[in-house]
Formats: structure tokens, C-alpha cells, sequence
């Protein structure tokens, strides 16, 4: 063989070895951590599950600049000590960002980490007025638990007729619960209503209702307020019901998840929630989010689900608009509109939502829309 020859077929054969590797690009690595496990696991899965259907619709389009998106899960197990491990290993696999966690517990938990990295936290649905007006790195794409719970203390009141209510909380997601229980009283006996009794509890295997639910209805309230996650709202609603058929029961949007409707069965009828999902919507856009993610995931959305995929769009809408030496969080805060799969939202200077809040009741195991 000729040298020339030779020659071209050698430059030929490492052209072909290394055109591959020319083209591939390093992927976007962005994180998710949420409540995976235990009596909590409904809202981190839909969360997550939302997560990873964004990241796949993008991904299948080529990703961004040829880059495909990659998710790290991590599962908080609702502890803080667990959260804060999978914050550091996130952190140490150079995520541009994190998604989650999905209880304010957790956020609190994790936050001081966060800042210290610079490294965004977004949020689908941590609600406590905790972390409101803020200039840190925690972002949300839901509105606090001031416009949930007041929402509702005002319904409550003016359409329920509600002037007297026993209230329950669980103290594991103590700066969501108290941060919901706060709100609604102040709007509550702000409008001439009383909470007159309070029961807080452990949300745990341990836990036992019947008794708190005794106390409950012992109170004899217009209305029983939950405040508490899915699981244990199902638990404490069935006892109620027993107890006292025909007591009006509303929970905070925390329990409002497909789970609660599963678990509590014909207890769940006519409980009334404030939340931001509205599931009576025939928006071709809501349709199809529905129709992908039951094809994905062979299960209906919860509200979860549809925080997990607009916190993501905000996130991969950020990472494609990112200018040159720009943060995340500062193109974030620059762009400041986002359009989410039922409506449109804005994030303030502080990270912090505006986001519609409709209640709804539970009739025939739906969530159906009252105001």
C-alpha cells in the first residue's frame, strides 16, 4: 500500500473514532429530591413523575443546544438528616439546579445548604410563609399558605356558614401546618369566627385517630379542619364520619392529592379543600397534559404532578434563556412569567408566586370545583 494511501485510510479511521465522541455533548444534570417513601410518597411521586414528563418531552425534542436533560431523583424519606444528604450528593454531581422538596419541612431543612451553594431550590409546592419575601436562593411556583388558607376560612365562613371550627394538625411539617392554621384563623376570626379547639398530632405508624377524632367531635364546631398530609387526612376523616355522619370536614390543599380520595373512600364525600388544580378544566392544553400523563405513568394526575411539571418549565425555560455568565436564579427573576399547564404565573424579585386558588369539593370521588 502507498504511503499516501496509507495515510488517508489511518486519518480516516481516527476521523471515525472520534466523530462520535465530537458529538457528544455532556448532558444538563438537574436534580429532584421529594418525599419517595412512607406516608408522604403520593407527593413526592407525582411530583417527581411531573419532573420526569417535562424533562422527557424535551429530551425527546433533542434537548437543549443538543444537550439532553438529565434528572437525579433523590428521596428525602421526609428526614431532615436524609434531605440534607441528598442536597450534598446533588450538589456534589454538579446539578445546574434542584427541583423540590415537595413539604416545607424539608425546604426548611435544607435551605441553609442551598444558600451556601448558591445553588437554586425550586420548589412545586412548598407553601410556608417562612420563607416568604426572602432574597435567597429558594424559588416556588405556588402561592403561599396566606392565599390557601384564607381562601378558605373565607368560604368556610360566608358560604358554609361555618362560626365555630375544631381544628387538627400534624406537627412533623410544622412550619407548613402552623403556617396554615395561623392563616386561617387570622382571616377566620377576622370575619367574627372562633377555631375552638386545636388538636396537634405525630403523623407516624404509631399514630392512633379515634381518639383525636373523639375530641374533634366532642367539640361540637360547625366544621372540622384537617391539616395534614393525604394518609392521615384519610385516617382522620374516616374516624370522623363514624362518629359524627354528616359533620362538615375541609382540609388544607396538602391532603388533596388522588390518594386521599383512594384511601378515604365514601368518607371523602363532600370534604371541602382549598387548591390550585382545577380539575373541571377542558383546556386543550390541561387535556393533553392529562392524556401524556396517564400514558406515562398509567395513573390520573393529582395536583402534584402538575406542580412537578410547571416547576420544571420554569426550570427549562431558565436553562435555555441563560445568558452568557447569567445565574439561574437571575434569569429566572429576569424572565419573571412563566405559562404552566392551567395558567399563567409570575415570580417576584423574592422567588415568590402568585398563583389562582379555587375550592373545590369532593362529590362521587372527584374533586369538583365550587369557586
Amino acid at each position: 500500500m502507498k504511503a499516501a494511501a496509507f495515510l488517508t485510510l489511518i486519518v480516516g479511521a481516527v476521523s471515525l473514532f472520534l466523530l462520535p465522541s465530537c458529538e457528544r455533548k455532556e448532558p444538563i444534570k438537574i436534580g429532584f429530591i421529594g418525599g419517595l417513601s412512607g406516608r408522604v410518597a403520593d407527593l413526592g411521586v407525582g411530583g417527581r413523575n411531573g419532573v420526569q414528563l417535562a424533562v422527557e418531552k424535551v429530551n425527546a425534542g433533542g434537548g437543549i443546544g443538543g444537550r439532553l436533560i438529565e434528572l437525579v431523583v433523590k428521596d428525602d424519606q421526609q428526614n431532615p438528616a436524609t434531605a440534607r444528604q441528598a442536597v450534598t450528593d446533588l450538589l456534589d454531581q454538579k446539578v445546574e439546579l434542584i427541583i423540590g422538596p415537595m413539604t416545607s419541612a424539608m425546604a426548611m431543612a435544607v435551605l441553609p445548604q442551598i444558600n451556601k451553594a448558591r445553588t437554586v431550590l425550586l420548589s412545586p409546592t412548598v407553601t410556608t410563609t417562612e420563607l416568604f419575601g426572602i432574597d435567597d436562593f429558594f424559588v416556588r411556583v405556588t402561592a403561599t399558605t396566606r392565599e390557601y388558607a384564607a381562601k378558605s376560612a373565607r368560604y368556610q365562613f360566608q358560604q358554609r356558614g361555618a362560626k365555630t371550627v375544631a381544628a387538627i394538625y400534624d406537627r412533623s411539617n410544622l412550619a407548613y401546618t402552623a403556617s396554615w392554621l395561623d392563616d386561617f384563623r387570622t382571616t377566620f376570626e377576622g370575619l367574627g369566627g372562633k377555631l375552638v379547639d386545636i388538636r396537634p398530632f405525630d403523623s407516624g405508624q404509631d399514630t392512633v385517630f379515634l381518639p383525636l377524632a373523639k375530641d374533634l367531635v366532642t367539640a361540637n364546631a360547625d366544621l372540622v379542619l384537617i391539616i395534614a398530609n393525604a394518609m392521615d387526612a384519610a385516617l382522620i376523616c374516616q374516624q370522623v364520619n363514624k362518629l359524627a355522619p354528616g359533620q362538615k370536614i375541609a382540609m388544607s390543599e396538602w391532603a388533596s392529592t388522588e390518594r386521599f380520595i383512594e384511601l378515604a373512600g365514601k368518607a371523602s364525600e363532600d370534604v371541602v379543600v382549598s387548591q390550585f388544580m382545577d380539575t373541571t378544566d377542558r383546556s386543550q392544553a390541561f387535556i393533553d397534559f392529562q392524556a401524556a400523563y396517564l400514558e406515562r405513568f398509567h395513573h390520573p394526575i393529582g395536583f402534584a404532578a402538575l406542580a412537578g411539571y410547571d416547576a420544571a418549565q420554569v426550570a427549562l425555560a431558565a436553562i435555555k434563556a441563560r445568558a452568557d455568565g447569567e445565574s439561574l436564579k437571575d434569569t429566572i427573576l429576569r424572565k419573571r412569567r412563566f405559562q404552566g399547564v392551567q395558567q399563567e404565573f409570575e415570580i417576584d424579585r423574592f422567588g415568590d408566586s402568585e398563583r389562582k386558588v379555587i375550592i373545590s369539593v369532593i362529590r362521587n370521588y372527584h374533586f369538583a370545583k365550587l369557586e
